[in-house]
């Protein structure tokens, strides 16, 4: 086999193969296909980094103090937020270190995902 299609013959065998999710003790997870990890690199370069400032369940809305927002071209501040659904602020208090994700809506910004930060 020349070494062109060696070559092909081995990039095409490491495309295939399934990447490992490795967090924890081996076996926790099964294997991420490679769109998989695409996927969730993606999702996860979509995520911010932010502290709650305040919660206001009444109106659905969350001030988060929060960095750079580089899905929406946002440099680092304190702002509010509306939120998908109310439901969302359930258990979040002023100081909780959360990762989200936002969308702007109009002239308004929305909270789409919240997790606890690690």
């Amino acid at each position: 086999m020349d070494a062109g299609r060696w070559m092909t013959a081995a990039l095409a065998a490491i495309a295939a193969a399934p990447l490992a999710a490795h967090h924890g003790s081996p076996g926790d997870h099964a294997p991420l296909s490679v769109a998989q990890a695409g996927d969730a690199a993606a999702a996860d370069a979509d995520m911010a980094q932010g502290e709650v400032r305040k919660v206001d369940r009444a109106n659905g809305k969350l001030t988060l103090k929060h960095g750079e927002i580089r899905k929406l071209d946002m440099p680092p501040m304190t702002m509010v937020f509306q939120v998908r659904d109310v439901a969302m602020l359930d258990g979040l208090k002023a100081g909780d270190k959360v990762r989200f994700a936002a969308e702007k809506i109009g002239s308004a910004y929305r909270v789409t995902k919240i997790e606890a930060a690690p």
